[in-house]
């Protein structure tokens, strides 16, 4: 990860990257609507209600194993191989450390780059 944030090069992988922890947070929260959904049926009474959250928990149950299904092909997520699962924990804290270090807001934002002048300057024209 470059450590410029002005540099476009810095963002190489990041649409991968932004997908994996989107559906990692996305796997993180069906498990806990599953959690939620199965104590609301225990604390419940209405036989109509229990019924309602019984279908509520098979709903979360299938959202939350095809989100892990999918993280498992794209090799996203190794509930079953705990070295390489690891590995894509050390390296997701090892990014964060990264951006935590880096200088969001710079002093010089200076660089133009190909915005080195208003549109009415390249046609000859004055302000609006």
């Amino acid at each position: 990860m470059k450590m410029d944030e002005l540099d476009p090069s810095g963002a190489l992988n990041m649409p991968e990257t932004a997908d994996m922890t989107l559906a990692m947070d996305f796997l993180v929260r069906a498990k806990e609507g599953v959690r939620n959904t199965a104590v609301a049926l225990t604390e419940t009474a209405s036989p109509d209600a229990r019924a309602l959250l019984r279908a509520q928990l098979h709903q979360g149950i299938a959202l939350h194993q095809e989100i892990a299904e999918l993280m498992i092909r794209k090799k996203w997520f190794h509930p079953y191989e705990l070295r390489e699962q690891f590995k894509l924990d050390l390296l997701g804290a090892e990014q964060t450390a990264q951006i935590a270090q880096m200088n969001l807001f710079p002093e010089d934002t200076s660089r133009k780059g190909m915005f080195d002048r208003t549109p009415d300057e390249r046609t000859g024209g004055h302000d609006a």
